[in-house]
């Protein structure tokens, strides 16, 4: 693209649509018409300048225009109570769906990892003895020691607080971090299963493998489902830096990223849910037995949103990204 031909060719659009933007509500039907027609090219040629040749302070200046016109065409909005449902009723549950082919198979090779690290540790006592000292492994595994006491150490309230703080924060760098192809994701999960498959293999090796699976399992369903969802959608952005299909890698990134971002509200608002548990039910004096039907019903629960509320949006065409109206222009460019 020869840029000074491209400005020459293209300034009196720019200019008479920065006129029309100044003269706000006193716009004519038509001249109205003209303004939206000119703010979609000018969307065009600023993908195409940006792709083609960025210049910063041409950059700079359409991007302002397209901006200001975006919000006189599109008007003011604020979010509402309409926005907050719609979210939890269609826009995450449908994001979630849509990524289960990721977060499926993330789940089921991470618990099949946890399964083989934690009986290579319980059957292999030069591991266990690389992972600690016997008499720690005795205070960490013997009855009332630290696996036990760890659910009831600190007051219900702010341990699911704090539970809920560390794997919100978790979720979110699985999520923010899937761009970097995914890489940090690997090894974030990886941390997650290891620290599982240790207190699988060091329980297991005492005789206690069922007090900590009744321990574990309450909350861990919810909460690793959580986990394994935004894993699996990190690693569904970092794909898409690979290989974003038929549409351009910006356009592509744009929307997993904006449907990353509704994700990590909405598994803030699951892992909650599992951090109550934690806190509250885990170390509570109910029967194991009624302690895992509840983390049961919770996990059941989830699944029964996502692929109910969830494949209903899904089908419907949501993809878990913003409305139509919410999002920038894209329009088909050629040079």
């Amino acid at each position: 693209m020869d840029l000074d031909v491209f400005v020459t060719t293209h300034r009196i659009e720019w200019d008479r649509l920065d006129h029309l933007l100044h003269r706000g509500r006193s716009l004519t039907g038509a001249e109205a018409d003209e303004l939206v027609a000119l703010y979609q090219r000018t969307a065009t040629h600023l993908s195409m300048i940006q792709s083609s040749a960025p210049d910063p302070l041409l950059t700079a200046r359409l991007t302002q225009l397209v901006a200001r016109a975006r919000s006189t065409v599109t008007g003011t909005r604020r979010a509402s109570w309409r926005d907050a449902t719609r979210f939890l009723t269609a826009g995450f549950p449908a994001a979630v769906y849509r990524s289960r082919h990721w977060w499926i198979p993330t789940a089921v090779l991470s618990t099949l990892l946890t399964a083989v690290i934690g009986w290579w540790i319980g059957v292999h006592p030069e591991v266990q003895a690389s992972i600690g000292a016997p008499d720690d492994l005795r205070a960490l595994t013997r009855p009332g020691g630290e696996y036990e006491t760890y659910y009831s150490s600190h007051p219900a309230a702010s341990f699911a607080a704090q539970v809920w703080t560390n794997n919100a924060q978790a979720a979110a760098l699985c999520l923010v971090l899937g761009a970097f192809l995914g890489v940090p994701v690997i090894w974030i999960l990886f941390l997650n299963v290891l620290n599982l498959a240790v207190g699988i293999g060091l329980m297991s090796s005492a005789g206690r493998l069922d007090t900590f699976l009744g321990l574990v399992l309450p909350h861990g369903l919810l909460e690793l489902t959580a986990v394994f969802v935004a894993a699996g959608t990190g690693l569904r952005l970092g794909w898409t830096v690979i290989d974003p299909g038929p549409r351009t890698r910006r356009s592509a990134l744009a929307q997993q990223g904006r449907a990353a971002i509704g994700m990590a509200i909405g598994l803030a608002l699951v892992l909650f849910v599992s951090g109550v548990i934690e806190g509250f039910v885990t170390p509570s004096g109910l029967p194991t037995w009624a302690r895992i039907t509840i983390g049961v019903a919770a996990e059941l629960a989830f699944l029964a949103y996502v692929y109910v509320l969830g494949g209903r949006a899904a089908r419907a065409g949501d993809t878990g990204d913003v409305e139509d109206r919410e999002r920038s222009a894209e329009l088909p460019a050629a040079a």
